[in-house]
């Protein structure tokens, strides 16, 4: 089942994105500058074979639900991320923010 929801941060709106998988989830949550996702998201390949695309990502690893994906620390950013201020370590929530 794939469910997407509107959500909202500091007046900032965001698409959420879950697709349920066997044994998993599959999480996002993205607006039109670039996303978080959970453990899926692969930021070396972001990093190195698609870096001429500038992709603004980020990666929170040990999430299941989109609640804990945008409390939990960022594991991994990509280039583009930490040039919009982008840290690991940091709250995902925070890192959509600086998003915008």
């Amino acid at each position: 089942m794939v469910t997407m929801t509107a959500i909202v941060i500091d007046n900032h709106q965001f698409t959420a994105i879950t697709v349920k998988l066997p044994k998993t989830n599959f999480m996002a949550v993205t607006n039109e500058n670039g996303y978080i996702m959970c453990g899926a998201l692969d930021v070396a390949l972001l990093n190195e074979k698609l870096k001429d695309r500038g992709i603004i990502a980020a990666r929170a690893v040990g999430v299941r639900t989109i609640e804990q994906l945008l409390e939990a620390p960022l594991e991994s950013v990509t280039i583009e991320a930490e040039n919009k201020g982008i840290k690991v370590g940091m709250k995902g929530k925070d890192a959509l923010l600086k998003m915008i």
